[in-house]
Parts: structure tokens; sequence; C-alpha cells
């Protein structure tokens, strides 16, 4: 053959893969011909090569070859050919589900013709990169769904009722980790929050946060002490026997009168913001999965009107500067200080801010949430607490009748 006519067969066979036309591939092959390739490894006999182009095409349906043409050797019966590859990845391949993903990569043949047939074609290109590059968009996808698992158990809109006001937030990490934040209004009138935290990170991480959120909803219709409640959430979790995931849980009802019980289960101990000052809420038992039975013991606090509860996960006070300095539990405490008389909504914009400030990046290496629930006094409506602070101190203020501020000479 000469040099014209092995080109003139490379680019009708090039044509015929752009075309996906196995038929008229495979009347390009010998009998006997072998194709040695990184993804089919070695194929003998042209029924078997049609058969792989066939497997090709199924994998990826848009599979597309382009060529320049100075890409292209030949000397004697063999020729090279240098490519540029593309194709939508649609069907399972070497056990990696379809990713959808269009990949590219740069690809040689070298082929060697007997009697105006391909006799050998020998295809070379990082096959173990396209895998890599497929397998990552699987973990990429892998993770945007765990991150909007996520984002679900973190969606809790501000939430006021008879007697009390909620805001919650969190600022995510970089990776996906296992916080939830559940509120559970009880028909009594009672309120329930919770705030978790499950070991590790991942997609893992976030289907154990959703299920212990689901385990919780089951109990919005038979409530419980929250140590009863606690007990049963640590058992379902042990007797599943995921290993090596534990939680870390708070969980605490407030009652319209102001009554707060609470359990923990190994979280950090929410701050109870008072007028004589700040204090944690101690107590608790061990963290979730460990042990079985395990029994939690419920404490109670009396709230007064304009108390709060400030619940955080580890991702807040182990949030870090850019000098590895962990923003802190005594820090947390002066800033509750400072600005615990806030409203929910002020104090957890402000808190997250404060941390976006101090880690430099605006991203935490854990994510760091935060809740804070205001006791606003029995009866009231948050909007009726707020007016009747301001007629209180309308009335301090207001001259007394008959007087006049003004003074005269």
């Amino acid at each position: 053959m000469s040099r014209d006519d092995i080109r003139a067969l490379v680019e009708r066979h090039l044509d015929a893969i752009n075309r996906h036309d196995v038929t008229a591939l495979a009347a390009m092959y010998a009998e006997d011909a072998e194709l040695i390739s990184p993804m089919f490894r070695t194929v003998r006999g042209r029924q078997a090569i049609a058969d792989s182009f066939v497997r090709l095409f199924e994998i990826f349906p848009d599979y597309t070859i382009t060529t320049r043409r100075g890409l292209f050797l030949s000397e004697g019966p063999r020729a090279a050919q240098f490519a540029t590859v593309t194709g939508t990845h649609r069907v399972a391949l070497y056990g990696l589900p379809p990713t959808g993903q269009r990949i590219e990569y740069q690809a040689a043949r070298l082929y060697t013709f007997v009697d105006g047939r391909i006799a050998t074609e020998q295809r070379i290109y990082d096959f173990a990169g396209v895998l890599e590059r497929l397998e990552k968009t699987r973990v990429d996808r892998e993770l945007a769904l765990a991150s909007a698992v996520q984002q679900t158990l973190m969606a809790r809109p501000p939430a006021t009722g008879t007697g009390f006001d909620i805001v919650g937030s969190s600022l995510p990490s970089r990776a996906i980790g296992g916080d939830f934040l559940e509120y559970l209004p009880y028909r009594s009138g009672a309120f329930g929050l919770a705030i978790g935290d499950v070991s590790g990170k991942g997609p893992a991480a976030a289907l154990i946060a959703a299920m212990l959120q689901g385990m919780f909803s089951l109990f919005e219709d038979v409530p419980g002490p929250p140590g009863e409640v606690v007990g049963r959430l640590n058992r379902g979790l042990f007797r599943r026997g995921v290993q090596p995931r534990y939680a870390t849980l708070f969980y605490g009802v407030l009652e319209p009168d102001g009554r707060f019980a609470y359990t923990n289960a190994g979280h950090p101990a929410p701050l109870l913001i008072e007028a004589a000052g700040v204090r944690p809420l101690s107590g608790g038992g061990p963290v979730l999965g460990v042990f079985d039975p395990m029994t939690y013991p419920t404490d109670v606090v009396q709230l007064a009107p304009g108390d709060a509860i400030l619940c955080y996960s580890d991702g807040v006070t182990e949030a870090e500067s850019p000098d590895g300095e962990p923003f802190g539990l005594e820090r947390l405490v002066e800033l509750a200080r400072a600005q615990g008389r806030a409203t929910p909504r002020a104090f957890v914009d402000h808190l997250l801010a404060t941390l976006r400030t101090f880690s430099a990046t605006g991203t935490p290496n854990d994510d760091a949430t935060v809740a804070m629930l205001r006791y606003e006094g029995p009866g009231q409506t948050v909007a009726e607490h707020r007016v009747g602070a301001r007629a209180a101190t309308d009335e301090q203020t207001r001259p007394a009748p008959g007087s006049d501020r003004k003074k005269t000479g």
C-alpha cells in the first residue's frame, strides 16, 4: 500500500468511527486482526473487534475523534495517528456508574496493514486518568448530594411562637459534616430544640444525621422527658450497628411557663444567658450509639422573660485563625455577655460574621452551627414583649404630669 492508500484508509476508518458505523469499521479489519487498547485490553478477530466498537459507542454515545492533518505518520505498512477524543459517559464502565460527564483526552493509534486491511491497531492513552476524572465526577456528585441533604437538615427558618423566639443557622465547612438542627413544636404549646453532630465527615455522616433527624420526628406526637427521648435515640442508633459512627446531641423542651427541661449526650454544653450573667447548662451522659442500655438524666432550669439558651456545635469553638489558634469557649462566652441581650437574629448573624472574620478564609474546617432560643414570657408573642419593653422605657423617661422639662430663666 502506498502512503496515500494508507492515509485514505485511516481517514475512512476515522469517518466510520465518528458515524458509529460498526459494519463499515468491521470491514476494514483483517479476519484475524488484533486490537490492543487500555479499555478493552487485547481483542482478537474481526467480530470481537466489531463487538468492542458496539460497547464503546454504548458507553460514550457521542464518541468522537478529531485529528489535525499534520499529526499523521506512515512508514511502509505502518502508520500513526494522533487525535483528540471526546465523549459523554452514559453506561457503567469498570464498575463505575454512568456519570454523564463529558471527557476529553489525547490518544495515539498505531496501525499495521496487510493486504489493504488493518492487521493490528494499538491505542495509547491515559486510561487511568480517564477513570480518575470520571471517578472524581462521581464523588463530586455524591458530595453535592450529601451537601443538599445537609442543607436540608440545617434549613430551619426562624420560628416565633407564644412566649419564645428562635433563630438557627450554620456556617458550612469545606467538607460535608454531620451537623443537624431540629425544631419540635408540640401541641401542648411546648417547643423542642435539638442540635447534634455525627462523627466524621462526608455523605455517610450526613445520611446518619438525616436518620437521627427522622427518628426525632417520630416523637412530635409522643413527647416525653428529654432524657427518655434521647435514651430511645441512643438505643436506635446502637442497634443499627453503624460503626464507627457516633453522635453528640443536646435536646431541650421549653414550656410556656418558662421551664426548660433538657438532656445532653456528649454535646458542647449550651450557654444560659440571663440577667445575672452567662453560665453553661451542665449535665447529661455519653455520646449516642456507643453504649446500650444508657440512661440520660433530665435537668430543668427556670427561665425568666428575656433569658436565652445558646446552642452551638464544636465547629464554633474549634474554628481556627490562620495561625492555628482556636476560637475557644472563652471568646464565645465573652460574646454572649456582650451581645446576649440582642435579638436571636442579630446575635446569630453577629456570631457567624465574627467566626468568618476570625478564620480569615470565611470557611471553617468543620461546620459551625448555632441556635439561640429566647424566652419572652408566658402568653406573650415576640412583638408584644418588645412593645411592652419599649413602653416601660418610655414610661421611665416621660416627664411627670404638669412638669416641663424645658428650663426657663
